[in-house]
């Protein structure tokens, strides 16, 4: 995700932060400050943190879940509405589905038994207290986890109790007409939060029906594309009217393509037709901004990293390419030589075509 850095690896996943969490532990930390000074800041922030703790023990119960199934979870990120834990798909059946999803809610119901064992015992009256020291840390911490695990169980999709609300669509109908289902009531349920957060002054509760009604709209998206690539091949979807570069090309000649054509991606081939690989407008814009020679060659600042498929492959598996952040995927002889690629834009592009 951008804006996001790397803070290692645990149970097989990069944990990443978000710069703007950090937002948040200055706006909790300064506004504690200015009604308590600092032990009040210092123990608002050390319980964030230690909410934030527990939500990130929300996202592995989500990823140790889907392990079962095969699903691996290539990284989690800490935002500050949340957890985001990025499977490398979600499963289609709807018990496994449920199964993931009720994971995350489970481990904030465990941690907040396990509190209460230890001697907390929150009442909804603690409610009124909860960003201040007159609750214990133990009841606030716990209080907040059963919340966590009841707002989550919203019928807002993708929340999880919305994915919950697909799956069970799912046993009495097709997956794509369940989601489009799950995700208009998705949006419904974001519009009413994004409405509360307004009216009780909430921006937290704003941003997250944002990211719920966009998330909503785009899974929607991708489910109907990922159904109707399964019923078509690369050949299919790949583009063949293209600009081509040679590796000896110079900055100057990409920039007079990027001007001179709508393409977002050049593929830089040999003389044989061979591919090299690829460079994308972005790549070229960074590589001017740093005042690199205009007539440095194109060789020097291509993406080998580019995936490569014949034919026949199913548009399905380009797809899982295109997610796991390729900027394209080439279509290419058993030899090697290029034919033509595809990229996420024409795949959709594609899909209206298809009616879809």
């Amino acid at each position: 995700m951008t804006w996001s850095f790397s803070v290692g690896r645990l149970l097989g996943s990069d944990l990443r932060i978000h710069v703007t969490f950090f937002l948040l532990l200055a706006w909790v930390g300064l506004r504690a400050y200015s009604d308590q000074g600092w032990p009040g800041a210092i123990e608002n922030i050390a319980f964030v943190l230690a909410l934030f703790a527990c939500v990130l023990a929300h996202e592995f119960g989500h990823a140790l879940m889907a392990r079962r199934y095969g699903i691996k979870t290539p990284d989690i990120t800490l935002l500050p509405i949340g957890g985001l834990a990025r499977l490398e798909r979600m499963p289609e059946k709807p018990a496994q589905e449920i199964a993931v999803a009720l994971a995350g809610p489970a481990v904030n119901v465990v941690i907040w038994g396990v509190l209460v064992l230890l001697g907390a015992w929150p009442n909804f009256d603690t409610l009124d207290t909860i960003d201040t020291p007159v609750a214990d840390f133990m009841t606030r911490l716990a209080l907040v986890n059963l919340f966590l695990a009841i707002f989550n169980m919203i019928p807002a999709f993708p929340m999880d109790g919305g994915r919950v609300f697909r799956a069970a669509l799912c046993l009495t109908m097709d997956r794509v007409r369940a989601t489009r289902i799950a995700s208009i009531a998705g949006q419904v349920v974001a519009v009413l939060l994004g409405f509360g957060g307004l009216m009780t002054g909430n921006p937290v509760l704003v941003l997250i029906a944002v990211f719920v009604f966009v998330a909503a709209n785009a899974e929607n998206q991708d489910v109907t594309m990922r159904s109707v690539s399964r019923r078509l091949l690369a050949r299919d979807a790949m583009i063949t009217s293209f600009e081509r570069l040679s590796p000896d090309d110079t900055l100057t000649t990409t920039a007079e393509a990027v001007i001179r054509t709508t393409q977002h991606e050049f593929p830089v081939v040999d003389t044989q037709g061979y591919l090299l690989g690829f460079v994308t407008r972005e790549r070229l814009f960074q590589v001017l901004a740093e005042d690199t020679p205009r007539s440095t060659s194109v060789r020097e600042i291509i993406d080998t990293n580019i995936p490569r498929v014949p034919l026949t492959t199913g548009l399905e598996a380009v797809l899982d390419s295109l997610h796991k952040g390729a900027a394209a995927v080439a279509v290419c002889t058993a030899e090697g030589q290029l034919i033509g690629y595809i990229t996420r834009e024409n795949v959709g592009e594609l899909m209206i075509i298809k009616g879809r």
